[in-house]
């Protein structure tokens, strides 16, 4: 079976990743796009806190928001394709259909089927990670007084520890899914939003 990412292999990832500028890889292999999530996700944290300026100029805002937009939909985008990845090596899909907007699992009779799927997982694990790291430059702020850098330090410590519970699932359920006690399925996410054709208010604006 193809080697799968472990959770402590993909937050070393995430962790590394953050210490350099943002950059979006080219998408490829599964770990390619578990960095593109990633950068996805960094890139909808910076213009999250910039669409929360109260004295930027309306124009600005709008642009924020357009980028959330485009960020968010290629963040989802790459959680399906780490799914169809995962799957496809774990062997719990029929590679005819994975493309497919139903892609048919080939789970062993009486495996539980998991609600959450591992690339949602390994989504909240960068999150996480971005969050992390965030409450750390929080906490060692000189420009505040010692109870915000302590409350900050205390929300550290439960982050980290969100992110190893978290990582621990992700581990366990590939262990199960391996073992055929568990399977997970590619959930296209069906963004209405962004779609000329599905979203009301931009049919209303077609000529």
């Amino acid at each position: 079976m193809t080697s799968l990412p472990s959770s402590s292999e993909v937050i070393a990832a995430h962790d590394a990743a953050l210490a350099s500028p943002p950059l979006a890889t080219a998408p490829g292999d599964l770990r390619s796009w578990i960095a593109l999530n990633h950068f996805h996700n960094r890139s909808l944290w910076a213009q999250e806190d910039l669409a929360r300026r109260t004295r930027a100029p309306d124009a600005e805002i709008v642009a924020n928001k357009r980028a959330i937009d485009r960020h968010n939909q290629a963040r989802n985008d790459a959680i399906e394709r780490i799914d169809e990845f995962l799957l496809g090596a774990l062997g719990l899909v029929d590679p005819a259909t994975l493309a497919s907007a139903l892609p048919r699992s080939t789970a062993a009779p009486g495996a539980r089927l998991n609600s959450e799927t591992a690339g949602s997982m390994l989504d909240r694990i960068s999150i996480l990670g971005l969050k992390i790291a965030a409450m750390r430059d929080q906490s060692r702020r000189t420009d505040e007084d010692v109870s915000h850098r302590h409350a900050c330090s205390e929300r550290l410590d439960r982050l980290i520890q969100q992110r190893a519970d978290l990582g621990a699932c992700y581990d366990e359920l590939l262990a199960d899914a391996r073992a055929g006690r568990a399977y997970f399925k590619v959930y296209r996410q069906f963004k209405m939003y962004n779609d000329p054709r599905l979203n009301p208010a931009l049919v209303a604006e077609a000529p």
